[in-house]
């Protein structure tokens, strides 16, 4: 399974707001963090979007038990099988391509990438 950033940042900062089905299929593993979601955690500390440890983030995704993921050319061709998100956040639109190119389920809390009806999109929420 794949993580979204923003299931990512939950689990760091604010673990009460992940449902109890999201940490039983965290739990239960194998989890995975895109090169990605490490990128948008940079940016948006760089612009002050978001208060996070300046730590070695492979770090400590590692110490939780999380696999690194790389971005490659065959997930960034995948995104153009999202249409719908065109001018959604490009961050989004990587994670998404990369999931379904993995063929992993992908848990995130954006109601946006939710609302696409995916059954391998799964709500952290819940």
């Amino acid at each position: 399974m794949l993580l979204d950033t923003n299931v990512l940042i939950r689990m760091a900062s604010y673990p009460e707001t992940l449902g109890h089905v999201a940490w039983d299929l965290i739990e239960g593993g194998p989890v995975f963090a895109s090169a990605i979601s490490h990128f948008e955690i940079v940016m948006k500390r760089m612009l002050g979007k978001l208060e996070a440890p300046e730590s070695d983030l492979g770090a400590h995704f590692a110490d939780q038990g999380i696999t690194p993921l790389p971005f490659t050319e065959q997930h960034a061709a995948r995104i153009a099988d999202f249409e719908e998100l065109a001018r959604h956040d490009p961050f989004d639109r990587m994670l998404l391509a990369q999931a379904a190119a993995e063929r992993m389920d992908f848990l995130t809390s954006d109601s946006t990438l939710l609302g696409l009806g995916y059954e391998w999109i799964i709500d952290a929420r819940i």
